[in-house]
């Protein structure tokens, strides 16, 4: 159903869009898009070549970035428990 699109529809569809959109904001939103997509392809290399990495060092410094984590949000949590209990 949704894989046979032919030029009517195809024209339909950018016809709305431009509609909704506006014909000034289109490329902005395309190059915005864009930039996106480099950005979402960069990290996936770069997680890619992190699977390549030692285990335990990707895992240390996991533990390290939670637990530096958990000590900065401890003392907010404090606070709004004892704010409760008055």
């Amino acid at each position: 159903m949704f894989g046979r699109l032919g030029a009517p529809e195809i024209i339909l569809i950018l016809l709305v869009v431009v509609l909704l959109f506006g014909a000034k904001r289109l490329p902005d939103m395309a190059r915005s898009f864009g930039q996106s997509l480099r950005i979402l392809k960069s990290e996936t290399k770069a997680m890619q070549k992190d699977d390549g990495a030692e285990p335990s060092t990707v895992h240390a410094t996991a533990a390290h970035q939670l637990a530096s984590e958990s000590r900065h949000a401890a003392p907010e949590a404090m606070e709004t428990e004892t704010s409760h209990r008055r």
